[in-house]
């Protein structure tokens, strides 16, 4: 079945832009557009889209609170959400990220990876290009633990390989480049990232990238 997509900017322009590149698609469908999050609300409730392509800065509610209602506590809807933010990003993505977005993306990014990026999303995974991370890292980077301080005590419930797999997440790398670089089974990582999530109470890849750099388990610009 195709991926069922609503389109969610305050510029009916680039939703235009975004529709056209999307329906050229077999396997995705535009199912809807809205100009606010308080629309986006009602269009999730009436559509159950897959994915939500949510920009950041609109009117009435912002994507962060529409993130958060759409994908919080609670929600069984089938609807995952991917964010839009600009060149220089935008200073809320952090926070559409812990608000349980799946991921984020520049909204100059070539057509290909938006639809990548879709299908990603849709298929559970987290969408966290390592160029883009970089970026958003440098940008907070201020904000961010030097490194001496304590970890949480919940990272000593991880084994030396489950840290290991932890920091490659946060770095961006996909299951099977983290199988590449530790010499081990894409089925192997898989099961160690599912152990992370579980021992850290978090709910995909991204929450878990946040929370090495939040935690101080991983610095940015370190490799």
């Amino acid at each position: 079945m195709a991926i069922r997509v609503l389109l969610v900017d305050d510029q009916p322009l680039l939703r235009t832009g975004f529709r056209m590149i999307l329906e050229a698609e077999q396997d995705i469908a535009v199912v809807g557009e809205a100009g606010d999050g308080l629309q986006a609300l009602d269009q999730v409730r009436a559509l159950q889209p897959d994915v939500v392509l949510m920009d950041i800065r609109m009117p009435r509610m912002d994507g962060v609170e529409a993130t958060r209602q759409i994908t919080g506590p609670g929600r069984d809807g089938p609807a995952k959400v991917l964010v839009l933010t600009t060149f220089d990003l935008d200073e809320y993505v952090v926070e559409a990220l812990r608000a349980g977005a799946s991921g984020f993306l520049l909204k100059d990014a070539p057509a290909n990876e938006l639809v990548q990026a879709i299908r990603v999303v849709a298929a559970g995974e987290a969408m966290l290009a390592p160029s883009v991370t970089r970026r958003l890292l440098d940008k907070y980077a201020d904000h961010l633990p030097s490194g001496d301080e304590p970890v949480p005590d919940a990272l000593n419930t991880l084994t030396d390989r489950e840290v290991e797999v932890l920091k490659l997440v946060a770095r961006g790398l996909s299951n099977a480049e983290i199988a590449a670089d530790l010499f081990v089974s894409e089925t192997t990582v898989k099961t160690h990232v599912g152990h992370v999530l579980t021992k850290l109470g978090l709910r995909d890849r991204v929450q878990a990238a946040v929370y090495a750099y939040e935690s101080g388990l991983v610095r940015p610009g370190a490799q």
